[in-house]
């Protein structure tokens, strides 16, 4: 297929989530409690659901009452017994892959599920989404006649008692459909290897030879990468190496500290930045406006959204809200209900909305961080 052409088609078919995303736009909390619904079905007849009788929760108000708010450490009893095999404990289909994370309390290692439906409902529906509402943005925008530079994370996939184990990145690219591969550069062979040497070494041999319209990838990572492409190219700047390049999708740090550099690299004016906020818990928010500081708040990936504001947190007086009784300026706690069988888990991120017709957020940090400050 010629390339402007399937640049077209690309185009059209992302443009239709449109009219989806309009419709949690329009009807927030109806969207948002729908959510709740499904997910409720779904597990009821989990070890879990059967626990908290999750059919016969009516509404939201019983969901928070009968429902317990928890911490990575007060469910990883379950998760151990999922990564030994067995299943149906917290979600209904089985667990085959699990997002190795740090930050915990105690330093040790979270092991996230990521259940089939996380990955289809919620990590590549987010970037079919940012893909679409990027192109809405920038209509003459030509980021499918050329690839993406992806930069996932540095571990391999390993296997364990039959289940499998590593960063989210890596298991997204192994996971991902041939279309999202077609388009990406480099090779899911090159992306999945472990040693970070050998490994930057091969994504630029692979990548510079390539039309690279967009980059997407952790600031801090992709910053070491750049640097050796330009290093390597003996080029000034990146539009020396890919003049088509026109966009960079970044998350996972605050990019404020790295922008100045990222603007030495790529100097010009009318190069877009375009901010994801994800975890390994799920997707949460999009850029969906140009040049902008706040990510919407995407409400139809399969997580139902709680708050809990922070000058209350972990007191005795500490209260949860769902998203329709938020207010702006107020610093919250986030907790998620999801497709991977997590049930009114705290993430240990705080956000601030900046409106709520639409939700729109900022991500203000983490909550050990508040706590240790006015705690």
């Amino acid at each position: 297929m010629p390339i402007p052409l399937f640049n077209s088609i690309a185009s059209w078919l992302l443009k239709k989530r449109d009219h989806q995303i309009e419709l949690f736009l329009k009807y927030p909390a109806e969207v948002q409690e729908e959510v709740l619904r499904q997910l409720l079905s779904i597990a009821e007849d989990t070890e879990i659901g059967k626990k908290y009788g999750f059919e016969s929760i009516p509404n939201y108000k019983t969901f928070a009452q009968r429902v317990p708010i928890v911490s990575y450490e007060e469910i990883e009893p379950m998760i151990e017994r999922t990564r030994k095999g067995e299943q149906n404990i917290f979600w209904p289909t089985a667990i085959k892959w699990f997002a190795k994370s740090s930050g915990t309390t105690n330093a040790k290692s979270k092991f996230i599920p990521v259940s089939s439906e996380a990955l289809e409902d919620c990590h590549y529906k987010s970037g079919k989404d940012l893909l679409c509402l990027y192109l809405n943005n920038n209509e003459n925008s030509q980021l499918f006649t050329g690839k993406s530079l992806r930069l996932g994370g540095s571990k391999e996939l390993y296997q364990d008692n039959g289940t499998f184990f590593g960063d989210l990145s890596a298991i997204l690219i192994d996971n991902m459909p041939f279309w999202a591969e077609l388009s990406s550069t480099p090779s899911n062979k090159v992306s999945l290897m472990s040693e970070w040497e050998s490994k930057m070494h091969a994504i630029i041999k692979e990548s510079v030879q390539e039309n690279v319209t967009s980059l997407a990838g952790v600031p801090s990572w992709m910053l070491v990468l750049l640097n050796n492409v330009l290093e390597e190219t003996g080029k000034d700047h990146l539009f020396q190496v890919w003049e088509n390049l026109e966009v960079y999708f970044h998350g996972g740090v605050n990019f404020g500290p790295y922008k100045d550099q990222y603007k030495t690299l790529l100097p010009r004016k009318n190069f877009n930045y375009y901010e994801i906020y994800n975890a390994s818990e799920g997707f949460f928010a999009i850029q969906d406006r140009n040049h902008a500081d706040d990510l919407l708040l995407m409400l139809d990936y399969g997580i139902f959204y709680e708050f809990i504001p922070m000058d209350n947190y972990g007191t005795l007086e500490q209260r949860v809200v769902p998203l329709w009784e938020v207010r702006v300026k107020v610093n919250y706690a986030i907790l998620i209900t999801t497709n991977a069988g997590l049930w009114r888990y705290k993430i240990g991120d705080t956000v601030r909305f900046t409106s709520t017709d639409p939700y729109r957020i900022k991500v203000t940090g983490r909550t050990k961080h508040h706590i240790n400050v006015f705690g």
